[in-house]
This record gives structure tokens, C-alpha cells and sequence, in this order.
């Protein structure tokens, strides 16, 4: 089978449609598109959601608590917990350990969250560390806010830039004595490591009218166009020239030959509102980047370019050509 995520289609017939769902605690069962579920309390509602970080070479520990906190922020819900595993190669050493928790730590932190349990296991079954985290998140407002949430006539607003996580990740893969970029460029890309959550701008905009809200993670701002049309039904026109991509990002791009609108961005939040522009200036008061890129439309639940090209459902991301 192919690396990465199963596809939607796979996703739905193998894993999905062989759930049960008993619980009348369960407000949010999983489907395509939607990463966070919820869980109703005696004092109100849990959010949950869970990923692992697997391709990433550097800031594995930032990334695995960020990941994690952008699905709760998606939802609307403010991150309290983390549950965090560490599966580790036998190669590994006590020095890697120690600076992947003290990632781990510092983006808690910077998160407001805490990390509360989990578990640690050196195993030949990984040949690099690859870490997985549940994050347990309450949310901000009355409703949980889900993709499927998304109303005809609503803004698509994308916060930051597309290929975020991924030109991380390809400027790592650079060989030592690579001048693909400059070094004014290198420093660029790394700084992109601090964008990679996105808390700030989730709570923001659940507070603010966001109807839906969906992280852009594994098949690109494409795959989370796709995904969030899907789980609404409801179509998305937008206009590709809208979508900011970092130079650096296009030039990394170009290198691999790679599409970044197929390329895991992390960092990246693609929010459904009335009215993006208002929420745009609103967040570039909080000193994040953002642009209305489109429109939920009535068009038969499919999602396309202003006069063009039709988006098709997710494949593998492009960071897996790398």
C-alpha cells in the first residue's frame, strides 16, 4: 500500500464503517474530515483528538504537541492535557530523548497545556523516533464546532501560508553542502517551526463566528478544501492565486518537484465565517498572517478554482515524494 494516510475511501470502508456507536455521550462520532470528537460530561462537553508524527526529522517534539492541539483548536476547544507516546529506535540515544522532551515541554508551555501521562518504549519495530499524541481540550463556546459545520455563502479564510510543515521538512532533508537556499533562506524556513500551532488563531475565531475550522495537515490545503466540502456538503470555489505560499516554500517546491498546495502545513487553519474580512483584520490584530481564498457554494459538493480546475480527493502528500 501506499505511505501516508489511507485514502478517504479506504478510510471509510476498512476503518469507519466498522465502528459502533452506543454512547449517547458520544456527541461527535468520527467520519472523513473531521479529526476532534466529542464527548458530553455531567459538567459539559470533552474534546479529543489524536495523531502521530511520523516524517518529520527535526522538532519532532514540538510538532507532536502542536499537531495535537491544532485538531482541539479546530473544534473550538481550548487544549488542557496531553497524553503523549514515544516509540523509540534502539539506536537512539539518551542526548535525543532529552531534546525531543525538551521540545515537548517547551511547546506545552507555550500552549497553556500540560502534559499528563503517556508511555515511553525503546523497540526495534521503529527505525526513528516517532511519537503519537491524544490531546484531552474543553471548548471556548456553547457549540463544538466540526468541517461538517460550514453554511452556504460562508468565507474560506486560510490563516498563514500553504506548505508550512512541509518546507520545514524539506529544508531538513537538505544535504549539509546543498545552496539550494541561502542562507537568509535557511534561517527563513527554520523560524517557520514557531507558526506550526495554531491555538491562537482556533479560539480566536470560535469566539468570532467561525462556523467550521479544519488544520491543514497531511494532503495540503487541497486535501483540506476537499475534506471540508466533503464533510459539509456543501461546495468551495477559491481562487488559487489567493493562497499565500512562502517563497521559500515555492523554491523548495520547485527543487523536489513537489506541488505545495498538496503539502503538509501544519500551522496553516482553514476557517468558514460570514464574513472573512472582518475576520482577517481580527487576527492580523493578534499578529497572524490570513486571506479569504473562497467561497462554500452551492455546486454540487465539489470544490474548484474560480472557472477551473476541480480539486480531487486527497492522495498521498507530496512530502512523501521527498
Amino acid at each position: 500500500m501506499r505511505i501516508g494516510k489511507l485514502t478517504n475511501e479506504q478510510l471509510d470502508e476498512l476503518i469507519l464503517k466498522k465502528l459502533k456507536h452506543t454512547r449517547s455521550e458520544v456527541v461527535c462520532a468520527p467520519s472523513v474530515g473531521v479529526d476532534c470528537t466529542a464527548v458530553k460530561l455531567e459538567n459539559g462537553l470533552a474534546s479529543l483528538s489524536c495523531d502521530p508524527i511520523t516524517a518529520a526529522g527535526s522538532d519532532i517534539g514540538r510538532l507532536t504537541v502542536n499537531v495535537s492541539c491544532n485538531d482541539a483548536a479546530a473544534s473550538g476547544a481550548e487544549p488542557i492535557g496531553l497524553m503523549i507516546t514515544l516509540l523509540l529506535p534502539p539506536s537512539v540515544t539518551e542526548e535525543e530523548i532529552g531534546a525531543v522532551m525538551d521540545e515537548i515541554v517547551a511547546a506545552a508551555e507555550a500552549s497553556h497545556v500540560d502534559v499528563i501521562g503517556g508511555h515511553t518504549e525503546i523497540t526495534p519495530a521503529v527505525n526513528r523516533i516517532v511519537t503519537c499524541a491524544t490531546v484531552i481540550a474543553k471548548p471556548v463556546g456553547e457549540d463544538f464546532i466540526s468541517p461538517k459545520g460550514m453554511m452556504l455563502g460562508d468565507d474560506i479564510v486560510i490563516t498563514k501560508h500553504a506548505g508550512l510543515e512541509g518546507a520545514l521538512i524539506m529544508a531538513d532533508k537538505l544535504p549539509a553542502d546543498s545552496d539550494v537556499l541561502s542562507v537568509a533562506e535557511l534561517g527563513s524556513v527554520r523560524s517557520f517551526a514557531e507558526l506550526t500551532s495554531v491555538v491562537k488563531e482556533g479560539l480566536y475565531a470560535a469566539k468570532n463566528g467561525a462556523h467550521a475550522m479544519h488544520d491543514v495537515t497531511e494532503g495540503g490545503i487541497f486535501g483540506a478544501l476537499w475534506e471540508m466540502s466533503a464533510a459539509s456538503g456543501i461546495g468551495i470555489e477559491f481562487d488559487i492565486g489567493s493562497i499565500p505560499v512562502h517563497p521559500v516554500t515555492r523554491k523548495l517546491s520547485a527543487y523536489y518537484g513537489v506541488n505545495p498546495y498538496k503539502l503538509i502545513s501544519s500551522g496553516s487553519m482553514l476557517i468558514a465565517c460570514n464574513d472573512g474580512e472582518k475576520l482577517v483584520k481580527g487576527l492580523k490584530t493578534l499578529g497572524i498572517d490570513a486571506a479569504v481564498i473562497g467561497k462554500a457554494v452551492d455546486n454540487g459538493g465539489v470544490v474548484r478554482s474560480f472557472g477551473g480546475r476541480l480539486v480531487e480527493p486527497p492522495e498521498a502528500d507530496e512530502i512523501y515524494k521527498v
